[in-house]
């Protein structure tokens, strides 16, 4: 897929890249990138891959802005509050960079309709607080062969990782909903962590779609953003999970 002058201007700090160059901007371009959660780390996900160059983003979230919400959740303003997520975020998408193409399901993603809102992605990014939604996506990602970047924040908290669809899967690394689970709108979170965290999302996603470096695939990060640390732990696949120990 070539790159346009207008394009190869647009990402001339990419291509300058030899990890990127033209053929990994143009794998950019070709790409569909599916985002589960139009939230604090879907947010600055999308804002990083539109201006990256990916060609295709499909958003999916059934929400709509809340004041809350802008304390974090970057893409969206103040007068967009009641407007849902997946519009609000559509308009600021195309305004930064009108050669890519946005999708919208402004539905709730579950294990009933994941394949359907997943197929035919590159990846999936799922930025999403609840368990059920993140065993659906996993799911969903690993019958259909698709790596998955799995993000999460709390407090001053982050994680993230890459589950490849040979394993370990995301439920290798939890097998079921702790019984201490706890969501952002329960503990709270400090505003920039999101943009940590769904920045180190976009670039595994980038790194995985230009085929550069070494992604985050059988490993998680740990970030600690009260003592600024972080520390990678090694995933093994599980045996027993119950998404890909029979495989």
């Amino acid at each position: 897929m070539s790159l346009s002058a207008e394009e190869r201007e647009r990402y001339a700090r990419h291509i300058l890249l030899k990890e990127v160059g033209g053929p990994g901007q143009q794998r950019l371009k070709a790409a569909t990138v599916a985002i589960v959660g139009v939230g604090g780390l879907g947010a600055p996900v999308a804002l990083y891959l539109a201006a990256a160059g990916i060609g295709r983003l499909r958003l999916i979230d059934h929400d709509t802005v809340a004041l809350s919400n802008l304390q974090r959740q970057i893409i969206f303003r103040s007068d967009e509050a009641g407007a849902t997520k997946t519009d609000a975020a559509a308009r600021a998408l195309t305004a930064l960079n009108a050669n890519v193409e946005v999708e919208q399901r402004t539905e709730r993603l579950s294990e009933h309709n994941a394949h359907a809102l997943l197929e035919g992605a590159d990846i999936v990014l799922d930025g999403t607080d609840d368990f059920a939604t993140r065993f659906a996506v996993n799911a969903a990602c690993h019958a259909l062969r698709i790596p998955l970047a799995s993000g999460a924040v709390g407090r001053w908290d982050g994680q993230v990782s890459v589950f490849m669809p040979e394993g370990p899967c995301y439920r290798c690394f939890v097998p079921e909903t702790p019984p201490d689970a706890e969501t952002c709108a329960q503990v709270g979170v400090i505003g920039a962590l999101p943009g940590v965290i769904g920045s180190m999302m976009a670039l595994e996603a980038l790194k995985h779609i230009a085929e550069a470096g070494e992604t985050l695939a059988g490993r998680v990060l740990l970030f600690d953003g009260l003592a600024a640390t972080a520390r990678t732990v090694t995933l093994r696949r599980d045996p027993h999970c119950p998404v890909c120990g029979h495989d």
